[in-house]
């Protein structure tokens, strides 16, 4: 016995599995994204009540202090920047350095790391009651340059002389941030990595270097002998955020491409012989691409951007409309009144 089973029936089961992989998948995990610093990125250190030097100092980036008067020790240091002193400048970027500082404090952590020396870190956001550093802590962005790490303290940040900050497979110290709920002290010698910013007092031991910044929002920061090399901040990041679902549906012959952006919702769903293409939609719109040669098939609802549950519910409704538009498109080709079975 020869059984011919309708061609339709294979075109729906395939359908069907294209939608359910196009929308099972789900949200990816969201990257850390980094602290934004405002004004006060352009400041190697900024302090609120004094700034003391002794020796040569270096600092790349500008010099800040409000609402103290008194910096000292400039020169011998080196500003090779501007001096700020309380004015409207270092006003606002101490503004700044607090929506920074509360904006870190209030990342979520990936895990408690109170002790440092010796670990090898991933982007994350890493917290202790107090962050001490003794050795070296290493940095590994595992070749992603948008990388981010954030160390947050509950009380003091101090790093033993000669401890060292190291960056590996494209981290960078740009995207580092510490959060440091009173004072932090750098030992001698200390090879320090990220924007250090304290509620209190920041202090450098001489011969201690900073590739970042030294922000003291409400003390002094002590500096001796250290050179602060202030990195520019990265560029924006180039990875896609999470919460965006792509669905493509295409009949015969098509070719489908969807871009699309944040929290968005692209569908494509061409006709025959087609190619459709949707542009990058903005934050929270719905991008639908219906192009085709057969005005007759409608188009398919486009769903804007799903609630945690709703994604089953957007693939089971794209998975009934492809189905339907088959049966419109495709009806069983064989003749009406013809067996669909023979006896050999």
């Amino acid at each position: 016995m020869t059984t011919h089973v309708p061609r339709t029936i294979g075109g729906l089961v395939a359908t069907f599995a294209l939608v359910m992989i196009s929308t099972g998948s789900g949200p990816a995990a969201a990257a850390e994204a980094p602290v934004e610093l405002g004004t006060a990125a352009s400041f190697s250190v900024l302090a609120g009540s004094t700034v003391t030097n002794t020796g040569p100092s270096v600092l790349s980036g500008d010099l800040g202090l409000h609402p103290g008067t008194d910096i000292v020790g400039f020169p011998p240091g080196i500003v090779n920047g501007t001096t700020h002193a309380t004015d409207a400048v270092a006003l606002q970027a101490q503004s700044d350095t607090t929506i920074a500082y509360d904006d870190a404090a209030g990342r979520t952590d990936t895990a408690t790391h109170p002790v440092l020396g010796g670990l090898t870190l991933v982007s994350g956001v890493y917290t202790g009651s107090s962050l001490d550093l003794t050795g070296t802590l290493t940095l590994d962005a595992q070749g992603d340059p948008d990388a981010v790490f954030i160390f947050k303290s509950g009380s003091e940040l101090t790093t033993a002389s000669n401890s060292t900050v190291s960056l590996i497979n494209g981290a960078q110290a740009c995207n580092v941030f510490w959060q440091v709920t009173s004072s932090a002290t750098l030992g001698s010698g200390s090879e320090f990595v990220g924007t250090l910013i304290a509620l209190t007092s920041i202090t450098a031991v001489v011969g201690a270097n900073v590739n970042g910044r030294l922000l003291a929002r409400n003390g002094a920061v002590t500096l001796d002998t250290n050179v602060i090399t202030t990195p520019p901040p990265c560029p924006p990041s180039t990875v896609d955020d999470d919460d965006d679902t792509t669905t493509t549906t295409p009949g015969d012959d098509d070719t489908a491409t969807t871009t699309p952006g944040d929290d968005d919702t692209a569908t494509t769903t061409p006709g025959d012989d087609d190619t459709a293409t949707t542009t990058t939609p903005g934050d929270d719109d719905t991008a639908t691409t219906a192009p085709g040669t057969s005005p007759e098939l409608g188009t398919l609802p486009a769903t804007g951007s799903p609630g945690p549950s709703s994604g089953a519910a957007g693939g089971l409704l794209l998975a009934v409309g492809a189905i339907l538009l088959l049966i419109a498109r495709r009806p069983d080709r064989t003749d009406r009144g013809r067996p669909t079975s023979s006896v050999s």
